[in-house]
């Protein structure tokens, strides 16, 4: 496909010098949290915080060491029997008191993230509105469990089937939804009856340490612990305690292969949910101003650092010149700028310097290699870490940009001429975690949803969650699910407990 389609390149809105997001008192202190307050960690080393859009220093935090990470561990070792042993009814009330506290500090954890991402105001404010959600859903769940009913099985034995707290969970969690992510992992695991200790990304730890700040007094000390620091170091030491039961990441594909590596010594149970090349379907049938207009958002939503992102479009040929041409019309409205510049803003820079040079090495390797940018393609001039929505056309089948996860504002479009074709390419990445189907063909739709391999795949939507419903993908995308009841099904332990009753 050769598209003609060219549209003007975006420009960034930008805050004046003087004007900040943050006052001082805003910042939570910069130290590990531990058995319910914050303490000097044993290293006098310091990691800055940088502000994306800037490139400035806006915090600096203490970097923990395996040293800090074994006394959370102690901590939260200590704390455990005592909260696995409260009622459901009880956990529940905690859950709501938390959503409640992260509900009436809405507005200054939406500045935080947004001074710590550089994510518009319209994106933070939604990841705390979700992690309410996700508090809220979890308070309810964990008062609704479901076990195989008890029973006579065997012959006089009567059977229960108990489901238990694993103990300390160790969590790892990524700098795209530092908040939300931390709230998808914290709600279960304590909705189960575990404690934990979480190291947030040593790039963007603001949030979950004044989370932490904010709930300390909801929650009974050692329950709850955040160590920040490096991966290497403290998510390694997690994955390796022997006294922590389970270890869950959210991150790339690499540092999941870590962090399974280094559980396997203690045999601890693994919840990974990784990297994703979501493929988007698009048949001759389809509502193809509805598909340009979904991906408008679900392809460039926090500046398309998002694993479901659908950033892999395979259009059939009779209808790719047109539905390009629409995509390009769409996406050429996105709003750049700095959060607070504008209600209207809706994409912000990439985290760091280190990914805006991975980011934009894609798109000068694609570019050189014959792939056409029809719109953006490249950096945006000035201070900060912002690439131009970017939609890439003429991609050949193996493509590098169409096969690896770019994670950045970046949509490239394939086209195939027949289904099976069409399935086959789809499932041709490493990743296995959200794909979706466009067409008006109410078997079709049913019959390749069922075919494509990923956890969660749309009909004429994308990028659509829910806390009912699970997220986690196959494959390279990893394994154990996030949200509804299966993430508190992961977070516990079966038990059957068998009665002789015979008389």
């Amino acid at each position: 496909m050769s598209q003609s389609v060219s549209a003007p390149s975006a420009t960034v809105r930008r805050r004046s010098e003087a004007s900040s997001l943050l006052r001082q008192t805003d910042l939570p202190p910069g130290l590990p949290f531990i058995d319910g307050a914050f303490r000097p960690g044993s290293s006098s080393q310091a990691i800055n915080v940088i502000d994306p859009c800037t490139e400035r220093v806006i915090a600096q935090i203490a970097e923990g060491t395996v040293e800090d990470t074994d006394v959370a561990v102690a901590a939260a070792v200590k704390a455990a029997p005592g909260w696995a042993a409260l009622t459901p009814k009880e956990r529940s009330e905690t859950l709501h008191r938390i959503a409640d506290r992260v509900s009436e500090n809405s507005e200054l954890l939406a500045r935080l993230e947004s001074a710590n991402t550089g994510k518009p105001g319209m994106v933070a404010e939604d990841d705390v509105a979700q992690t309410v959600d996700t508090f809220r859903f979890m308070a309810g769940a964990l008062r609704a469990t479901t076990s195989a009913a008890a029973g006579r099985y065997a012959a006089d034995h009567l059977s229960t089937i108990l489901r238990e707290p694993l103990g300390v969970v160790g969590v790892v969690t990524p700098w795209n939804y530092p908040l939300l992510m931390a709230a998808w992992k914290i709600a279960p695991i304590l909705a189960a009856g575990n404690t934990l200790v979480i190291k947030p990304s040593e790039q963007t730890p603001l949030t979950t340490l004044k989370f932490a700040e904010l709930v300390a007094d909801l929650l009974p000390p050692g329950v709850l612990n955040v160590v920040p620091g490096y991966g290497p170091t403290v998510g390694t030491r997690l994955a390796e305690h022997p006294d922590v039961a389970m270890i869950a990441l959210t991150g790339s594909v690499r540092s999941g292969k870590a962090v399974a590596q280094a559980a396997a010594a203690t045999l601890k149970r693994v919840h990974l949910e990784l990297g994703g090349k979501a493929p988007v379907v698009i048949f001759p049938d389809a509502d193809l101003d509805s598909a340009a207009t979904a991906l408008r958002t679900a392809g460039f939503w926090n500046s398309g650092q998002e694993c479901g992102a659908g950033c892999r479009v395979l259009v059939h040929a009779d209808v790719a010149e047109r539905f390009t041409a629409l995509l390009v019309e769409q996406v050429s409205t996105l709003v750049v700028g700095e959060p607070g510049t504008g209600d209207d803003v809706e994409l912000g820079p990439l985290i760091s310097k280190a990914h805006f040079d991975r980011v934009t090495g894609y798109l000068e390797r694609a570019q050189a290699a014959g792939v056409r940018a029809a719109l953006g393609g490249s950096a945006l001039a000035g201070n900060g870490y912002f690439v131009a929505p970017t939609v890439l056309v003429d991609v050949p089948e193996g493509a590098e940009c169409a096969q690896e996860e770019i994670f950045g504002p970046v949509i490239t479009v394939e086209t195939f001429t027949d289904e099976a074709e069409a399935i086959a390419r789809a499932n041709a990445v490493p990743y296995g975690l959200s794909a979706s189907v466009w067409t008006d063909d109410a078997r079709r739709s049913h019959d390749v949803a069922a075919r494509l391999d990923a956890g969660t795949v749309w009909v004429n939507a994308h990028l659509v969650l829910a806390n009912e419903v699970p997220w986690g993908g196959f494959k390279g995308s990893g394994y154990g699910r996030d949200l509804s009841i299966y993430a508190l099904d992961d977070y516990s332990r079966t038990k059957h407990v068998m009665h002789h009753v015979g008389r």
